[in-house]
């Protein structure tokens, strides 16, 4: 009945006894820790690059060259671990990833050099890139078509909430302990989420505590894939889609831009607004808390289109078009005349980022089947960080040489309307595919 190993999705039964009602929220849920855990480490570094600077004397290259590193370990890993997502199971395939990158963040107290930091944030990179496959997956097992928008917004706010939490977090355990703790500390809160992960995942028709009503719901309105016996996509075969060209064009062009405001925001405010370390403690995190509105927003959104009888492909596209409309904010910003109106404007722009992103995300489930939804969001997921790879060394330089954050904002505004043109042109129709043949 369901085309994964149950010696890998299933691990010891659960004894049978009381029932969890909306258990897929539950799951939701943990996808949202681990979505937080995940850019608590992701954004140390960024917290503490000012700092770094000063004290391990980093040039602005240097930086860029680090996040080069950790993009380029993504852009591989994210191909090779959505396959391995779809291989071993969301409940195996995730505790993986989870283990690697958290020992990954751990080591980064180890760094001296930017060099070993740049090493450090390879191996960082190589695991984080798995949570995203997994996480939509997961929703892709858990939650019916008209739910998926909206639990892919919920789970990825948890982004955002990671980078809410790290500057306070960061901040205090380097003023209080030391650099090297705060990195310690991070990267250990994985093993905490692994340890619920492992005792409360399985899949929804192998999960003892899941009750009737809720397994018939999960299976509603669509085609039951994992009884169609029929095989996973072959890679070169999803890249003859139309869809996973529109899927991938998106991540390439505007997950840069979140990249860009997760790793340099800090040092902005900085360099461009004149912030002490801890006033980046105190503040840093409100663009990203609107983030977190916009993550949660932007998925409901095209949710409630298609509650009042929208279309799929309308309500996909007229969410993401207002979000995408959104992003020149970040130009403003950067001509704002006060600090404050500045964070104001940056916090329109990823709170619009987010709700862009949670429609994406949720593309790859409209238009491919479960079983290869895993692959599909790593192909996106290695786009989008060759895009980071780029802006990463690009920024660099351009603070390096020119000391001015401007061409990078504009960049950051304009990359969303433009990917909207060419994700509508490249899919018209947001349909599943079938039959091998496009459905557009």
């Amino acid at each position: 009945m369901n085309p994964s190993p149950p010696t890998t999705q299933t691990g010891p039964s659960l004894a049978a006894g009381f029932k969890i009602r909306h258990l897929r929220w539950y799951i939701c849920g943990l996808l949202f820790l681990a979505c937080t855990i995940n850019y608590i480490d992701r954004q140390t570094v960024a917290v503490l690059k000012p700092h770094l600077q000063d004290q391990l004397h980093w040039s602005e290259s240097d930086y860029g060259w680090i996040v080069f590193s950790f993009q380029l370990a993504y852009a591989i890993m994210m191909m090779v671990s959505g396959k391995l997502i779809d291989r071993l199971g969301t409940r195996l395939g995730y505790a993986l990833t989870m283990t690697w990158w958290s020992l990954a963040a751990m080591a980064h107290a180890l760094a001296r050099s930017a060099f070993s930091f740049g090493v450090a944030r390879f191996f960082l990179g190589a695991g984080e890139a798995g949570n995203f496959p997994a996480a939509i997956k997961t929703v892709a097992e858990w939650f019916p078509p008209q739910e998926r928008a909206l639990a892919t917004g919920i789970f990825n706010a948890g982004t955002n909430v990671g980078a809410v939490l790290a500057p306070p977090i960061v901040v205090w355990l380097t003023l209080t302990w030391g650099w090297q703790e705060a990195f310690i500390f991070t990267g250990a809160l994985g093993f905490i989420w692994l340890i619920f992960w492992v005792l409360m995942y399985r899949l929804p028709t192998q999960h003892a505590r899941l009750t009737a009503d809720e397994l018939r719901h999960i299976r509603s309105a669509e085609a039951e894939e994992a009884e169609t016996g029929e095989p996973k996509i072959a890679w070169s075969k999803i890249l003859g889609y139309r869809q996973a060209w529109g899927f991938i064009v998106a991540k390439f062009m505007t997950d840069p831009i979140w990249w860009f405001y997760i790793f340099w925001l800090p040092s902005y405010l900085k360099q461009g607004r004149g912030f002490t370390l801890q006033e980046i403690g105190y503040f840093a995190w409100i663009p990203f808390l609107a983030a977190d509105v916009g993550s949660v927003l932007g998925g409901w959104l095209s949710g409630f289109f298609m509650k009042r009888g929208w279309p799929l492909t309308r309500a996909r596209k007229t969410a993401m078009a207002i979000c995408a409309l959104c992003m020149p904010a970040g130009i403003a910003a950067v001509f704002a005349p006060s600090a404050w109106l500045a964070l104001a404007l940056i916090s329109v722009a990823t709170s619009a980022h987010q709700g862009w992103s949670a429609n994406v995300f949720t593309l790859a489930s409209d238009m491919f089947p479960k079983r290869d939804v895993g692959s599909v969001v790593g192909l996106g997921g290695a786009a989008g960080a060759v895009g980071g790879m780029i802006i990463a060394p690009v920024a660099g330089y351009v603070l390096q040489w020119f000391h001015t954050y401007v061409p990078l904002f504009i960049i950051a505004g304009l990359m969303h309307p433009l990917a909207m043109v060419l994700v509508h042109r490249l899919v018209p129709k947001v349909a599943p595919v079938a039959g091998g043949k496009l459905t557009v």
